[in-house]
């Protein structure tokens, strides 16, 4: 990763990184909150807001607070981009030399950035939050997300207990160099991790929601699959593809050879024509479609990150701006 920013040139010391999308009733509380957290640090702290597409009076709540209080940012998308997109829009424009992310909802506790202001003074470049007590529904939201941090953990080879957590906090330089696409902000840590940065984790403080009405949901699951795919592509193959397409390759000769020896095991055996056989044909025709759409997909995440970055293209709009 190059380091693209000189931070000790920047005005902040933190920059608060607070995505949202019709969190109307929240964000008072969370403002509140925040500024509570970080006055007795004696930082300089900016809070950068980024309305994704909010259709409520959310932004507006944000307009009045800038007006008041020159350290709070607005960014205000054209539309609903996503989350990764307004952390992304949040990274790009803080200027503080350490980045904490925070959701909108009140159920990170923003007394716990401290905690992780403190972690990342013994040394450490990324601290991830970690939601030991969650207060969130078991089947639908805790047990996915036990069996996702796991997989998580195995793949990207960065152990954390809850990659979920929005809280976390990072050292500005490694991100100013990171794009950010799909459902990626969660995989940050793994992609600090493979610039060298010392990732930690600490417990914090976990509410229930009481205000407003939750934006995730089981469909997110099969777009951080697909992410995990590209974050493990493009963490082991990305300078060395055909290390990956030859061993499939290979591996696809090797079944084929195995199929056409059952076919001739099968004819002298018991006289099974290939022909009379669905089975095999049907299987080796999902194999080999299956295969074929997972490579494509990768060759295409591909064709899009260099269509993004070759032009400088980001991948969201910026309506409007306060006090940047």
């Amino acid at each position: 990763m190059t380091i693209i920013n000189d931070t000790s040139k920047r005005p902040y010391d933190v920059s608060v990184i607070v995505p949202f999308l019709n969190e109307r009733e929240s964000l008072p509380q969370l403002y509140r909150e925040v500024v509570e957290a970080m006055k007795p640090t004696g930082k300089a702290y900016e809070i950068v807001f980024v309305d994704d597409g909010s259709t409520d009076k959310s932004s507006e709540y944000i307009e009045g607070l800038a007006k008041a209080d020159p350290g709070v940012k607005l960014i205000k998308f054209t539309r609903n981009f996503g989350q990764t997109a307004a952390m992304a829009a949040g990274f790009r424009y803080a200027k503080g030399r350490v980045y904490v992310a925070i959701d909108a909802d009140n159920q990170n506790d923003p007394a716990d950035i401290v905690l992780l202001l403190s972690k990342l003074e013994e040394g450490f470049d990324v601290v991830s939050g970690w939601r030991h007590k969650r207060q969130d529904k078991l089947i639908t939201r805790k047990l996915p997300s036990t069996i996702a941090n796991r997989l998580l953990s195995k793949v990207t080879g960065v152990y954390l207990h809850d990659y979920g957590c929005s809280l976390k906090a990072y050292r500005a330089e490694y991100l100013d160099s990171v794009e950010l696409y799909g459902e990626m902000h969660r995989f940050i840590p793994a992609y600090a991790s493979m610039a060298g940065a010392k990732v930690a984790e600490v417990r914090v403080n976990h509410r229930a929601r009481t205000k407003g009405v939750s934006k995730y949901g089981l469909a997110r699951v099969f777009k951080v699959i697909m992410d995990l795919i590209t974050v493990k592509f493009l963490s082991s193959y990305v300078s060395k593809p055909s290390y990956l397409f030859g061993g499939v390759g290979s591996v696809l000769c090797i079944l084929g050879l195995f199929s056409a020896l059952e076919v001739v095991v099968e004819k002298i055996a018991f006289g099974t024509y290939a022909h009379r056989n669905p089975f095999l044909l049907l299987a080796v025709f999902l194999f080999f479609l299956g295969v074929q759409l997972v490579l494509m997909g990768l060759i295409a995440e591909l064709m899009v990150r260099t269509y993004h970055e070759s032009q400088n293209k980001t991948t969201y709009l910026i309506k409007d701006t306060k006090n940047l």
